[in-house]
């Protein structure tokens, strides 16, 4: 595939670049990023380049995408669908730089991306997991739409070990109004 920059009104999302190397290290050093993502703790600049050329590649593979979220050309968080397959499903994972947050950009960043895989990738599923307790994150999925789907007993690994997932959907046709979840 091709690299696809999305544009909100306040943001610009696409491919990283070695640019945005520092500005993610330094936001994986928020002891919140490791606890709540697979990142790597302690990171360093050479996993942000790592990171940055496989996701150029998965781009070129069409097995995954990632998207640096940037407002006024600075880099502010990342946004992403892996496990692309071409039964039409994908999963979303998101991550902001501590200071960004609360500002609303996570969720309009979300919206495009989930209007792209619907739109021009004709996905038919979006999945959202976390691991169980991350509240911010599932506020973010619940907000966007996504319907609670349940917990998946130590279904998320990362290097710290094994944890209880939540799990949400978002289908195509669904109407992406919020809707109450038992966990919040």
């Amino acid at each position: 595939m091709e690299p696809v920059t999305l544009r909100t009104p306040r943001l610009e999302l696409s491919l990283p670049t070695s640019d945005d190397a520092e500005a993610i290290t330094a936001a994986a050093a928020d002891p919140e990023v490791p606890r709540w993502t697979t990142l790597p703790s302690p990171y360093t600049l050479d996993h942000a380049h790592d990171f940055i050329a496989r996701a150029a590649t998965w781009t070129e593979e069409g097995t995954q995408l990632n998207w640096a979220i940037r407002c006024d050309g600075a880099w502010v968080g990342m946004i992403g669908l892996a496990h692309l397959d071409h039964g039409g499903d994908a999963e979303i994972g998101y991550w902001m730089a501590a200071d960004a947050r609360g500002r609303g950009f996570l969720t309009e960043a979300a919206r495009a991306v989930i209007d792209y895989a619907f739109d021009e990738l004709e996905l038919a599923r979006i999945e959202w997991r976390a691991v169980v307790g991350n509240i911010p994150s599932a506020r973010a999925a619940r907000t966007l739409g996504f319907r609670y789907e349940g917990m998946l007993r130590q279904a998320l690994s990362d290097p710290r070990g094994r944890h209880d997932g939540w799990i949400a959907g978002l289908l195509r046709d669904d109407d992406r109004a919020s809707v109450d979840w038992p966990v919040l």
